[in-house]
């Protein structure tokens, strides 16, 4: 039998700041993405930051119906990320849901879970992005059924953005959209960029690969290029007051 009665010191400890010293941001991400995070991880490697992660229920096929089931979710894993965390920001990860529900609507959810807390969703994210870089007008790059693709376009031509050329890759699958290749959206990325009447690309959807690709994709066309995660993890950042350049992701992260 086993001598359990052994005395057990108790030993003194210092406590400090925790992880995140600098900002603890909130990010709330799809059921089906298999990117998000992965790619966040890279560009959001900072001192002193950390990024806590809710997962939100969805369906795996993209459509205006499917997106907007999104809305009911959003409250419940904002709640998942707790007030005493401290955060210093926190976002929607998805481009498409943000355009179908509404980014006003989307905002309005956040805040009411988390008062005071500056908020962003891809879409918003790419908005004030594209700003920054001087992009006025936009080759838009989706994997989207065309219902989708369509809307986001729309939303961008409401914002002062000329849409001037369009290509989707026409899949509404989430799990196929995060199994294309970097290579194949680069490649898609060039061909749309290199037309004479775009002067910036955004590649949507926080399932593709595209953080990687960022910085050939802006040296083959001397031109800005950012994505839904790319542009999501700058903003977060820098409404949580982190102003870090990141090297090697881009134009968008030296500003």
């Amino acid at each position: 039998m086993n001598d359990v009665s052994t005395r057990i010191e108790r030993l003194k400890f210092a406590t400090d700041a925790g992880a995140g010293a600098r900002a603890r941001i909130g990010l709330l991400v799809l059921e089906s993405d298999q990117t998000m995070e992965w790619e966040f991880r890279s560009l959001t490697d900072l001192p002193g930051v950390s990024f806590y992660h809710a997962r939100l229920a969805n369906d795996i096929v993209v459509t205006p119906e499917t997106l907007g089931k999104m809305e009911a979710e959003l409250p419940v894993a904002a709640r998942l990320l707790p007030d005493y965390m401290g955060l210093k920001s926190i976002g929607y990860g998805c481009t498409s849901g943000s355009t179908i529900i509404g980014e006003d609507r989307v905002s309005a959810i956040l805040d009411g879970i988390h008062p005071g807390v500056p908020s962003t969703n891809p879409l918003t994210a790419a908005k004030v992005a594209l700003a920054k870089l001087g992009v006025t007008n936009l080759g838009l790059l989706t994997p989207y059924a065309p219902d989708v693709t369509a809307a986001m376009q729309a939303k961008f031509q409401d914002a002062g953005i000329n849409v001037t050329v369009v290509g989707s890759f026409y899949e509404d699958n989430d799990t196929v959209v995060g199994k294309i290749a970097p290579a194949s959206i680069l490649k898609s990325a060039i061909e749309i960029g290199q037309n004479d009447d775009v002067d910036g690309v955004f590649i949507s959807c926080t399932s593709l690969r595209a953080a990687g690709i960022i910085a050939e994709a802006e040296a083959a066309l001397d031109k800005p290029v950012t994505a839904s995660n790319h542009a999501l993890a700058w903003h977060l950042l820098r409404l949580a007051g982190i102003p870090d350049i990141v090297e090697n992701a881009g134009r968008l992260f030296r500003i």
